[in-house]
């Protein structure tokens, strides 16, 4: 409406001029030429005003395009300054600049509460371009997660994590993978991560979505719960499997009641002898495999009480020196904060670093300069770590994989289940354990409790 009006207007001034124009032959054919007197000053006004009208209309224009260019929608046409037909365009830029100001204020709104919400989330999120590797948005989960403040380019990765990088490369949109991320390379801890992806396309350009989501804590959990569960079956499957043994230890006495009767050949006693003794070797056997079983399945609950680390220490120093000063190997505690303490059942804490602590003299048993170190600390989070580290012979990435399944060893007498219980027992105390290990560099066990 507001631009009807201008051209109407516009065409009024023009019709006005050729009006005037046209009024000086007029005037001499009706022989008054001193009319021409005032027509002059009154042609020349009007292609003055004409002039201004246009040149003030275009200023404006011009103004307005580059408020819409910068987005700078903060600009104000004045109203009522000039004529009205300037008055109602200026009106009509000022309305267009009033929604375009709505509009990104709306935007911005959304703006902030998608960031608030991307920060709140747990889940990592990261946005880059595919073709030029450029990283656009990194949510706080992801920078905590993988223990980066930020990245340019998602090339950054490959340095950092070459195994988790090629992951997000080669993860395709709507599908979903599991992957291991290595969240520091000082502690080098490492946690899984359930990648997802998608993709879209804007101005031209490509952007893919990454979601990184840390389910260490619940494949633990889950993993926790589905060996509870193998247990209980087997131990139930085992004890099952005693009635055979029952069945022949019925043959035998039968058979010894008829030799009483009828005399017993030498052929009946070495039936006997054979019998009792597959009835003690396999009882045996299925009662210490019996016994295993239920050693890790028996640990349900906790004594909680405050333990102090020097304590727990100090026993643990007192209650190994002499294994170790017999095997000559050194033992080295680093406790910087003496007055380091958590909640935990000190007869189960004292029960894994024995373990542990064992399986280090074990790993050290042939090294030269043996050295075991027990190390405790508080880390950025406020939670208490603890670490059992050797200079011994290191295990090989298949051993790392299968060290905490139960009744896996690779001593030739060893049970399989001291690690299982460790890893059981830590995960009762809310914590977490891992290891690191090389061949030849050693291994280190770091428990978590908070």
């Amino acid at each position: 409406m507001t631009f009807r009006n201008f051209e109407a207007k516009l065409i009024l001034r023009v019709a006005l001029l050729c009006l005037t124009l046209s009024a000086p032959a007029l005037v001499i054919l009706k022989g008054w030429p001193e009319v021409l007197v005032f027509l002059l000053p009154l042609l020349i006004y009007q292609v003055y005003e004409l002039i201004r009208f246009l040149r003030k209309a275009q200023d404006d224009l011009n103004q307005f395009v580059e408020s819409v260019h910068y987005r700078d929608f903060s600009r104000y046409f004045h109203e009522r300054h000039d004529s009205v037909q300037l008055d109602m365009l200026r009106k009509g830029y000022n309305e267009i600049n009033t929604t375009f100001k709505s509009i990104n204020r709306e935007k911005e709104t959304q703006h902030q509460q998608l960031q608030k919400i991307l920060e709140m989330v747990d889940t990592g999120i990261m946005t880059y371009n595919p073709d030029s590797g450029e990283v656009l948005l990194m949510n706080e989960a992801i920078k905590k997660m993988l223990h980066v403040p930020f990245m340019k380019t998602i090339h950054y990765l490959e340095k950092r994590d070459s195994e988790l990088y090629k992951e997000v490369l080669e993860l395709r949109p709507g599908q979903r993978r599991l992957a291991t991320a290595h969240t520091s390379q000082l502690d080098k801890s490492s946690i899984k991560v359930l990648l997802s992806a998608s993709m879209w396309q804007s101005n031209g350009n490509r952007y893919k979505l990454v979601a990184f989501q840390n389910v260490n804590e619940a494949l633990e959990e889950t993993e926790s719960q589905a060996w509870q569960k193998l247990l209980n079956v087997m131990t139930h499957e085992i004890m099952n499997s005693i009635a055979p043994i029952s069945s022949l230890a019925d043959t035998l006495k039968n058979r010894l009641k008829e030799a009483v009767v009828t005399g017993a050949s030498s052929e009946d006693f070495e039936d006997l002898e054979v019998g009792v003794g597959t009835i003690k070797r396999r009882s045996e056997g299925l009662l210490k495999f019996a016994q295993t079983y239920r050693n890790l399945s028996k640990i349900t609950s906790l004594q909680l009480t405050r333990v102090y680390i020097k304590d727990l220490f100090a026993n643990l120093h007192r209650l190994m020196q002499p294994m170790l000063a017999q095997k000559h190997i050194r033992l080295h505690i680093a406790l910087p904060d003496q007055d380091i303490a958590l909640q935990a059942d000190p007869n189960l804490l004292d029960q894994v670093l024995i373990n542990l602590l064992l399986n280090a003299i074990e790993a050290v048993k042939d090294t030269p300069d043996a050295e075991i170190s027990l190390v405790s600390y508080t880390d950025k989070d406020g939670r208490v770590v603890l670490k059992v580290a050797d200079n011994g012979t290191g295990m090989t990435k298949e051993v790392l994989e299968k060290i905490f399944i139960p009744f896996f060893s690779t001593r030739k007498h060893g049970s399989g289940i001291g690690l299982s219980l460790c890893k059981q027992i830590v995960m009762l105390h809310r914590g977490t354990i891992q290891v690191q290990s090389g061949e030849g560099v050693g291994t280190v066990f770091i428990l978590r409790f908070g």
